[in-house]
């Protein structure tokens, strides 16, 4: 499955999503995740469809959001949900911003969509963006949530087949430490009847 087919997926049910995203609470993650930023700054929301919860969680706070995301029937809604939002129509892989723009980045169960082979360019682009001490924050598949270690292929959500890639966790820490990133976190968390693991890494302030 091709982005151009997954956007147009998400942008069939992206009304009906957005209307579900309740039963994802994501408060406890939020709160522990911000807790480690400053007050406000500069925050990059990968895949961040109609904007709820993180985009704008951060919103709220006064934080300047750029949302990115391959979906137009999402981004219609998340200006709706998040109008302060900036955003940017386009797949996480092509997407680009100038090095230390952000002072945090997430991607929230959108990184498993895209094979795991092309994760390595978006952490090292992720390293990039994000300015010393910078944090970023994503949500990625496992054995929990596919039945196997390593995993390219569909599953059911919502009544669609949607693409899912990932693999060892171990592996993933070793992706992760090549893009210069320092994993601070990794915890599967059950959140809406679903087991992912949630990982929490920073761009140290000074790098070898």
């Amino acid at each position: 499955m091709n982005a151009e087919s997954l956007a147009r997926i998400y942008d069939g049910f992206a009304a009906s999503y957005a209307r579900n995203r309740d039963v994802f609470d994501l408060g406890e993650v939020l709160r522990a995740f911000s807790s480690g930023l400053p007050d406000s700054g500069d925050l990059c929301d990968l895949g961040c469809g109609a904007g709820e919860p993180v985009s704008a969680y951060f919103a709220s706070r006064g934080w300047r959001v750029t949302g990115v995301d391959f979906s137009a029937g999402m981004l219609e809604l998340a200006d709706e949900f998040v109008p302060s939002m900036t955003s940017v129509l386009g797949d996480m892989r092509d997407v680009d911003f100038a090095d230390e723009s952000f002072d945090a980045v997430t991607a929230v169960y959108c990184l498993f969509h895209i094979p795991w082979r092309d994760h390595q360019a978006v952490f090292d682009r992720v390293s990039r963006w994000l300015r010393p001490g910078g944090q970023f924050l994503f949500t990625y598949a496992t054995r929990e949530y596919t039945g196997s270690d390593e995993f390219e292929g569909t599953k059911e959500f919502m009544g669609q087949s949607l693409f899912y890639s990932h693999t060892t966790p171990s592996r993933l820490a070793e992706q992760v430490a090549a893009a210069g990133l320092e994993v601070t976190s990794a915890v599967t968390r059950c959140i809406g009847g679903e087991s992912f693991l949630w990982v929490t890494a920073y761009r140290p302030v000074s790098r070898a």
